[in-house]
């Protein structure tokens, strides 16, 4: 009999872990599972996705989780949207899916979609539950990305992203309501990286948990190897060398994308390649233009790409891509590159180093260092011979639809017997 599993996210497609919930939906459904999705914002009309009713509630949700941000901070609109509370959302328990599901798989469920007790009522239903770590809230009180403070390893408290940290600050009474939440919780948690497994493993909300790894998945069949040649005449690109950079929102702070542009001129100013035979790719949205200034290079900005074709070829256009990004729980725009034949150069502190040997599938430059990122940048383009295909094959062998999908349908076996 088919096991039959209900995805929870926040949105199908707004974002990276949105996106790699819906993947996930669609290779389970292709490998022998019946899996549907459960999300707050629907954004395409894919028949396995399941919207919540109620628009008006979700949007009031919404606003009511930052508005009491914005009042603990004392009306400051900085990092409003870097910490989540989940003091608000919606019980999906009473849910026609949620009754029909075998298994609950929670992803990125923020921002108004669940709240710290429609959490406990699904882990005191009975069922069982997976829930996937995209980032690390589900370690820490209330932030996305820890950045460098260590304080999710006792107890938080003294918040950086709180306007006036304190050791009874929001975090830490968030904080204690997690732990709450999760004493005697049978819940199986899955890293997309072992890096973010460690960082699961040393917090004190999940210190002694059995955490597995499981990479996202990519559809092999959307993303494809084009000519190089071709696909830069069909792009109107006629630089020798192109750079490739996309993000959900390149001007956001944590994609570093002030690291990029100072690795560009780097590599300018000390002639390794002439400015004109360098042109940045770029992809994603961007809230101020302004940053767009600071490239030292030809560019072409495409915006949000609508269109794996179109993304195919980006990538296939390119001689490598580049994450600057201060932290990534995984990278999914390396893998994404590596199945179109485009190098991957990132920097080396966090969940990319599960995808990228250093000069054999791509190159991990020191973090936040610029001139490392641009020295692995002239490597890509210029000093390496490594066989496109071979690339390709990598991500086949590793994050293709059945590959991934098996893995969790293993955890799902093992939670139905019993095991976890």
């Amino acid at each position: 009999m088919k096991n039959k599993v209900l995805i929870v996210s926040t949105s199908d497609v707004s974002g990276g872990a949105s996106v790699a919930a819906v993947r996930l939906t669609e290779a389970l459904n292709k490998n022998g599972v019946e899996a549907q999705m459960l999300v707050r914002e629907r954004l395409t009309d894919k028949p396995f996705v399941i919207q919540m009713p109620g628009l008006w509630q979700q949007k009031w949700n919404f606003l009511w989780e930052r508005l009491r941000i914005f009042v603990s901070n004392l009306f400051s609109k900085k990092n409003l949207f870097t910490v989540s509370i989940a003091n608000t959302g919606q019980d999906i328990t009473h849910t026609q899916a949620f009754r029909d599901a075998d298994i609950i798989h929670l992803h990125w469920i923020n921002q108004g979609m669940l709240s710290l007790e429609n959490i406990q009522s699904i882990l005191k239903s009975g069922k069982p539950v997976v829930w996937t770590m995209h980032d690390m809230w589900q370690l820490t009180a209330i932030c996305h990305y820890a950045h460098e403070c260590r304080r999710f390893t006792d107890s938080c408290g003294k918040c950086p992203f709180l306007r006036f940290p304190h050791d009874g600050d929001l975090s830490r009474k968030v904080f204690q309501r997690k732990q709450a939440m999760l004493k005697d919780a049978r819940v199986q948690f899955v890293a997309v990286s072992r890096w973010l497994q460690s960082e699961a493993q040393a917090s004190t909300l999940l210190k002694g948990r059995d955490i597995h790894v499981v990479p996202n998945v990519l559809s092999l069949s959307r993303f494809q190897l084009f000519p190089r040649d071709e696909s830069r005449s069909r792009l109107g690109i006629k630089s020798r060398y192109v750079v490739m950079f996309g993000a959900g929102r390149i001007d956001n702070p944590i994609k570093g994308f002030g690291y990029l542009c100072d690795a560009l001129r780097h590599i300018i100013d000390t002639q390794k390649i002439a400015k004109d035979d360098l042109c940045l790719l770029l992809f994603g949205g961007i809230k101020d233009r302004a940053v767009l200034q600071n490239v030292p290079v030809p560019y072409i900005y495409n915006g949000y790409v609508e269109g794996d074709d179109t993304l195919s070829m980006m990538y296939s256009a390119a001689n490598c891509v580049v994450s600057s990004s201060l932290y990534e729980t995984f990278g999914q725009t390396l893998i994404e590159a590596l199945a179109c034949g485009c190098l991957p150069v990132t920097f080396d502190n966090s969940g990319q180093t599960d995808i990228v040997r250093h000069k054999e599938n791509g190159y991990l430059a020191r973090w936040k260092d610029s001139v490392s990122l641009a020295e692995g940048i002239v490597w890509a383009a210029t000093e390496n011979d490594i066989d496109r295909e071979s690339l390709r094959k990598e991500v086949i062998d590793t994050y293709s639809e059945r590959v991934v999908a098996q893995q969790y349908i293993d955890i799902y076996k093992e939670l139905k017997n019993g095991k976890q």
